[in-house]
């Protein structure tokens, strides 16, 4: 009976030392994701301001774009007059 016992004992000790350290594992993994969890919102966030700054210089070099296309049909326009007159 006290050799049971003692077995019995010994079984428990080891179950709880590897409950123990499953559970510690268990933690360290939880850590681990609410740490990648912030890691992977930061990233959202900064892709984030990057396509707008992306978006904001695109629109910005299209009106520069649209201005020297507008610019470029004016001085179209002004060379065609000028060579009207000078052939009449």
């Amino acid at each position: 009976m006290h050799n049971e016992i003692t077995l019995s004992v010994f079984f428990g000790a080891i179950s709880s030392l590897l409950l123990g350290i499953v559970a510690y594992f268990i933690k360290q993994l939880h850590t681990d994701f609410k740490s990648m969890e912030k890691d992977i919102s930061e990233v959202k966030t900064m892709a984030l301001v990057i396509k707008t700054e992306f978006k904001n210089t695109y629109d910005l070099l299209n009106q520069k774009v649209e201005y020297l296309e507008q610019r470029i049909n004016k001085i179209e326009l002004n060379q065609i007059k000028h060579s009207d007159h000078e052939s009449r």
